[in-house]
């Protein structure tokens, strides 16, 4: 009754007559406005994602229609690409993978204990030289890995560990990565000090402090930290191409490089359904720990 009401009153009145008008045309420009955004971002979403959905299409179909068929659904589904690839190289991707798995958790736990360390001195502690050395931190970040490749092949050859995990693994718990750092220098100087000065009127060291109050309020800088590492330790082809020379030693990467010899022929039907099982440990990483990541991100960057 009320709703009638006002549409009489809309109607007897024609400035009120024209705002209603106005209100409804600018109502239904907005409603175009947003179906055209959701319309375009599904496109470009969709155009971002092909390559993904074009591989594990690849992966099903037969070696002929691979490349000679830009389509998504295959004429036939070749599920043995992945029952052969896994076993198509003189090594079982069985091993690859276990081999993964060891550098990849020991980096990770190496990146998040060493580079939460080195952040809690840059953001908590006072000492001489504290922003001479987290310049020094920031600049490490400008250099390409290729300029101290040389340098770190050279030192890790004297010692002995060329064709072994130590390269890939002990840099990671000497806070080589100023890159996780920064983020964890960043999220820790969010927290309030004076958690810090009543944690040390308890009596508190500062390495207690670290453990017992900054590392649990900083579980989203960490898993930021843990997922960046994983994908980009998980995903390293130079490092392990250079350090590593016995096959058994290889990491996923390297095997899926096996797949194409000498002369450019290739598996590919074999090669891509590895790749796409490569991707698997990512993925569920990535979505077990999401919202950590996205806590982590948006607030590592807050002032």
């Amino acid at each position: 009754m009320k709703t009638n009401v006002i549409e009489q009153a809309v109607i007897a009145d024609p400035d009120a007559r024209l705002a209603h008008e106005i209100k409804e045309r600018q109502r239904a420009r907005d409603k175009r406005a947003r179906l055209l955004k959701h319309l375009f971002l599904v496109i470009l979403s969709f155009v971002m994602i092909y390559p993904l959905l074009w591989l594990v299409a690849s992966s099903l179909k037969p070696e002929n229609e691979i490349f000679g068929d830009l389509g998504l659904w295959p004429s036939s589904f070749e599920w043995s690409n992945y029952t052969e690839g896994w076993s198509a190289l003189p090594v079982s991707f069985t091993v690859f993978y276990k081999n993964s798995a060891i550098v990849t958790v020991l980096s990770v736990i190496g990146n998040l204990l060493s580079c939460s360390f080195a952040a809690y001195a840059f953001a908590r502690l006072r000492f001489d030289g504290r922003t001479f050395f987290f310049g020094l931190m920031m600049m490490t970040m400008m250099l390409p890995y290729h300029v101290v490749l040389i340098p770190q092949y050279v030192l890790f050859l004297e010692l002995g560990w060329v064709d072994t995990y130590l390269p890939l693994i002990v840099p990671r718990f000497l806070a080589a990565d100023g890159f996780f750092i920064f983020l964890m220098v960043q999220f820790f100087r969010q927290i309030p000090r004076e958690l810090d000065e009543a944690a040390m009127i308890d009596g508190c060291s500062p390495f207690k402090i670290y453990w017992a109050v900054i590392l649990p309020l900083s579980l989203p800088a960490m898993g930021t930290a843990a997922i960046f590492s994983l994908i980009w330790v998980w995903e390293d082809f130079l490092a392990p191409l250079i350090y590593l020379n016995d096959v058994q030693s290889y990491t996923v990467p390297l095997a899926l490089r096996m797949f194409i010899d000498q002369e450019g022929q290739s598996a590919f039907g074999q090669m891509f359904a590895m790749s796409v099982l490569s991707l698997v440990p990512v993925l569920i990483f990535f979505v077990a720990f999401q919202k950590l990541i996205i806590r982590g991100i948006a607030t590592s960057g807050m002032k």
